[in-house]
């Protein structure tokens, strides 16, 4: 064997590390630090001024919807579900991967998470927040959403404890709480670092408060220890949950195209799918605004990769298992919709989503495309594109072709669907920048302990006397 080839053997005494350089604990506490502690750079504030022209752009049209009814959207009859619904059932999905992330991979004890988890779960509380938007604004009277809550009245008059809208609501705002706990208790450790390291008097108090008196004692970290346990175990069920529950908005009607057994699995693979998507997005703007690529380096980005390929292949799988269920089922109703789907007036959407979600993805397999960061962007933009058209084509194309062809009427958004939908990215956006500008992107307490110097390491024939 040549000396070259001997150094190209893999050093299997040690596993690849997950921050590289192996940087100092003080360097790592002060690069994470750095966006709270320092003005921003000019790139942020271009950042911010275009996510914020967007979510004005989103509150003017809100405005429009509120002055004058949401006969300013494109619906119609039988369209009375289109754009709104469309984001709401994006939003959710988009939620999905940061707790996935942060709370299956915490119980699987994969430690490359550290680096990821927080970012991925702020995303999921901004993106719930993002969803449950849609169906207030889908009402037109946004008070009537009080009546979805089961207060005792003086009429007697309940809610439809059968409908499944009215899980959603408990489901959804479930998941929303749980989360904002989890990401919260991963918080303390760091909220009481930035407080021993701020000189600002109004900084410290804020972080004193909020850090519930953190003195990083050992008792303290048994604690905090058991708690997040509790709370990964809580969330990971509700991750399979809430996109079931949503996707029973669809499968119990008995409309062509939705009245389907497969809609819970289906939904929960493209929510992760579309989460992991809006995670590598955000993450790859993050390290490289930020300049933390040697905390979340390209090994972090490549994991990633691989799990978007492996539920790509489970959505590919949904997809194909719709033509067939719609022919082996003999039901022609359904079989005719499967054909206006990929040849109607949609077509053009569902071809671009089968592009996006099945085919594109499959460029993953090869560990150079893995590892290219700006190639690996444009594939994670042109997923959530694929997954938003999924919803809409799910949504739209069942309504306008539904029993009754006399009722048949295509759909078409209007500007305000678009300011809407495009003031929704503004405010997901803007919230995530106001979030790196105030909280740790990134772990520092969990970061510190995968470190190269913060375990022993084996090395083969020295000797440990």
């Amino acid at each position: 064997m040549s000396a070259s080839s001997i150094d190209e053997v893999i050093d299997y005494t040690k596993a690849p590390p997950l921050v590289e350089g192996n940087p100092t604990l003080t360097h790592l506490d002060d690069d994470i630090a750095k966006p709270m502690e320092h003005r921003p750079s000019a790139k942020y504030f271009i950042a911010l001024a275009i996510t914020l022209a967007m979510l004005t752009f989103g509150i003017i049209a809100v405005g429009y919807t509120f002055y004058y009814g949401i006969g300013m959207w494109g619906n119609n009859i039988p369209v009375g579900w289109a754009f709104a619904i469309t984001n709401f059932v994006f939003w959710i999905g988009i939620g999905h991967a940061g707790t996935l992330i942060s709370a299956i991979l915490f119980l699987f004890r994969q430690r490359w998470r550290t680096a990821i988890a927080r970012t991925a779960e702020a995303m999921t509380i901004f993106a719930v927040m993002c969803a449950g938007l849609f169906p207030v604004l889908h009402l037109g009277r946004p008070w009537f959403m009080a009546f979805i809550i089961p207060i005792p009245n003086q009429h007697g008059l309940w809610i439809n404890f059968n409908s499944p809208l009215v899980w959603d609501v408990f489901a959804v705002s479930t998941y929303f709480t749980v989360s904002l706990m989890f990401w919260y208790i991963g918080l303390i450790p760091d909220l009481a670092t930035m407080r021993d390291r701020t000189t600002n008097k109004i900084k410290k108090t804020i972080y004193s408060i909020l850090s519930l008196g953190w003195r990083f004692s050992n008792r303290h970290w048994q604690h905090y220890e058991k708690v997040y346990v509790i709370l990964a175990g809580l969330a990971t069920p509700l991750v399979f949950s809430v996109h079931s529950i949503v996707s029973f908005d669809f499968a119990v009607s008995i409309l062509p195209g939705w009245h389907t057994t497969i809609f819970p699995p289906y939904f929960v693979a493209g929510a992760i799918f579309s989460g992991f998507g809006m995670v590598l997005t955000v993450l790859i703007i993050v390290r490289k605004v930020f300049n933390l690529e040697y905390i979340i380096t390209k090994d972090h980005l490549d994991r990633m990769a691989k799990v978007t390929l492996l539920v790509s292949m489970m959505v590919a799988y949904a997809y194909l298992l719709e033509p067939f269920i719609a022919w082996y089922s003999g039901d022609p109703v359904d079989w005719y919709l499967v054909i206006q789907r990929a040849t109607g007036h949609y077509a053009l959407g569902f071809w671009i989503m089968t592009t996006c979600n099945v085919f594109v993805p499959q460029l993953l397999w090869f560990k150079k495309i893995r590892r290219c960061v700006p190639v690996l962007f444009v594939i994670s933009l042109l997923i959530n594109v694929g997954m938003w058209l999924e919803r809409y084509i799910i949504i739209v194309t069942s309504l306008v072709r539904d029993f009754t062809p006399a009722a048949w009427h295509l759909y078409s958004p209007t500007w305000v669907d678009f300011g809407i939908l495009t003031g929704s990215f503004g405010l997901f956006f803007t919230l995530v920048l106001l979030f790196s500008r105030t909280l740790p992107v990134i772990s520092m307490s969990e970061v510190k302990g995968v470190t190269e110097s913060a375990h022993p390491a084996h090395q083969a024939g020295v000797s440990h006397e």
